[in-house]
């Protein structure tokens, strides 16, 4: 038997029990929140600069603006239209605007310096994702949240879009069951995940490894979904596509005498607001943002695949590709009353359906097939809604919000795998902080 079930988005999915250390007040009879944010890129001008103004100026007020490049801050300023003052000296701007909220967007590897600053000038801290990308350096973030008293809050907007916040809904509802085991396989198009290799991700020293930089996503909606912690990984991964492995290659893409038979060829002045933000300001830093996806010094792996074995014994095993012909990801939870599927399409090149399908199959029973819609902009319409818990907040039925432990178990799974593909051995969670894994997530 065959049954389907549309479920629309709408405003319930906010309902639930209150967070009751949020950062921002509702109310607009309290005095604005002093934000200042580090890292004004295309990420922190976009997602946390033009967007938060347009949703939340009435509530939020933006004290400073910094990065390390003089001409990308102060073009950051010109295009948030704001009044502020700027910085390339995170310690200057801290002291002298003292932000109640600092948001980090810079690059992944330097995340620790500023979370830790910005929690011991006093203020709570959102960073975006990966929190940071060792271990040292986690526990770093750690020892400062609770020496300082304040927050850091992890932007994991992947856990708020309604499909996924669906699944998880289903498999907590016990639908298929005690969960036993998942299959996670992710798929990198060849212009969404080329594009890691023209940026700083394509080296280790910056991203950890895409690993770290974009499995953290993945990795924590297992264990959100999961409601555990993981407990050891082995891995296996290689560069075998990107980098070295081709006949050809240049500095970044403008000046390549190859353009004309190289298919990732990428023509960054075609996109004004690049232009604007990296290649009017490369003579401040010389970063390319148009780099060449075969230089020699990409160290990243571009195929992996990982075993995950969870603290409340759920077996995972997980891949990323990076050069697929289609974006998505499929995957299959298996539980003892049956299984949960979903192959979802990203930026997929045939056109797409305005619903994503969730299927679930009983042992010895039906087959029903759940369809989200999934027409909201701007990750499937995560991104708002974790803006909204973050600054206008209200309920959190499915424990959305997440804090230094959940981004700290999402990042120390990508660091296992890639030091089990170094070493080649199973790698412990709790030997790398100390943070001990616990079958229920959430335990401290």
């Amino acid at each position: 038997m065959l049954r389907r079930k549309f479920i629309q988005q709408t405003g319930t999915v906010m309902a639930g029990a209150l967070i009751s250390d949020s950062l921002f007040a509702s109310s607009l009879n309290l005095p604005k929140k002093r934000i200042a944010m580090v890292g004004t890129g295309h990420r922190g001008t976009g997602m946390w600069g033009t967007e938060v103004l347009e949703e939340y100026a009435q509530t939020v007020e933006f004290v400073g603006l910094c990065d390390k490049n003089s001409g990308r801050v102060a073009t950051a300023k010109k295009m948030l239209k704001l009044s502020c003052p700027t910085y390339v000296d995170l310690d200057k701007m801290l002291k002298e605007t003292k932000p109640e909220i600092l948001i980090v967007t810079t690059v992944d590897s330097t995340h620790h310096e500023q979370i830790v600053k910005g929690l011991e000038s006093g203020a709570d801290v959102i960073t975006e994702k990966p929190m940071t990308t060792d271990e040292k350096k986690c526990q770093m973030i750690l020892d400062a949240e609770k020496r300082t008293g304040k927050k850091v809050y992890v932007t994991f907007n992947y856990r708020y879009s309604p499909h996924r916040q669906k699944i998880y809904e289903l498999l907590n509802n016990d639908e298929i069951g005690k969960i036993t085991s998942v299959d996670f396989h992710w798929y990198l198009d060849t212009s969404h995940g080329a594009d890691y290799f023209r940026r700083w991700h394509r080296k280790r020293e910056f991203g950890g490894s895409l690993l770290v930089h974009k499995s953290t996503h993945h990795f924590d909606l297992l264990n959100w979904w999961l409601n555990s912690d993981p407990e050891e990984v082995y891995a296996n991964g290689a560069l075998e596509f990107y980098g070295k492995n081709n006949p050809f290659r240049h500095t970044h893409c403008r000046p390549c005498p190859h353009k004309d038979k190289c298919k990732f060829y990428f023509d960054v002045t075609k996109s004004p607001r690049l232009v604007e933000l990296y290649v009017d300001n490369e003579k401040y830093d010389g970063y390319h943002r148009d780099g060449c996806v075969w230089k020699e010094d990409i160290d990243i792996f571009d195929k992996m695949a990982v075993q995950i074995k969870y603290a409340n014994n759920v077996q995972v095993s997980y891949s990323l590709t990076t050069y697929s012909p289609y974006e998505g990801y499929r995957i299959s939870f298996n539980g003892t009353k049956g299984k949960l599927d979903a192959w979802i399409h990203e930026r997929q090149p045939w056109e797409m359906e305005k619903y994503d399908e969730i299927q679930v199959t009983k042992n010895f029973g039906k087959t029903e097939y759940i369809r989200v819609d999934n027409t909201e902009e701007g990750h499937g319409g995560g991104d708002k809604r974790l803006r909204k818990q973050l600054f206008n907040p209200g309920p959190d039925p499915y424990k959305q919000g997440a804090g230094s432990r959940d981004g700290a178990m999402s990042i120390l799974v990508g660091i296992a795998a890639r030091q089990s593909i170094d070493k080649g051995e199973v790698v412990k969670i709790k030997d790398l902080t100390s943070l001990v894994p616990h079958p229920t997530r959430g335990n401290a």
